[in-house]
């Protein structure tokens, strides 16, 4: 598995940026947009059901598994940004993650945050 099989994040010098925290150093918030989100849900392949039931018989990781959700993970940020562009932010303040199963069918991803007018000070 290569580093964007396992990962994920922003590209150098983003339009929006995304942070996990309340503010970003050397900028100043001059207007708060309010909540974004990027939902998605995904179902499970029977296939890697499979797989990852007999992989937690003898343990290790569910490589399978992990890359689903990072793709998962990845496509929930990409909505949140689109979100925050689309109501004139550039970026996303108190950025989080919540990860539940949907139904017993699938899991769902939110990527959430509070988008944000930046300006550098």
């Amino acid at each position: 598995m290569g580093l964007d099989d396992y990962g994920g994040g922003q590209e150098p010098q983003p339009d929006v940026l995304v942070v996990t925290t309340n503010d970003v150093p050397g900028y100043r918030v001059e207007q708060v947009i309010g909540e974004v989100f990027g939902l998605t849900v995904r179902s499970r392949h029977l296939g890697s059901q499979i797989g990852a039931g007999l992989k937690s018989m003898i343990g290790g990781e569910l490589k399978g598994l992990t890359k689903t959700l990072v793709q998962t993970r990845n496509q929930a940020m990409e909505r949140l940004v689109e979100q925050a562009r689309a109501r004139g932010a550039n970026g996303v303040l108190a950025f989080r993650f919540d990860v539940t199963e949907a139904a017993d069918v699938g899991t769902e991803v939110c990527a959430y945050g509070t988008a944000v007018v930046l300006a550098r000070e």
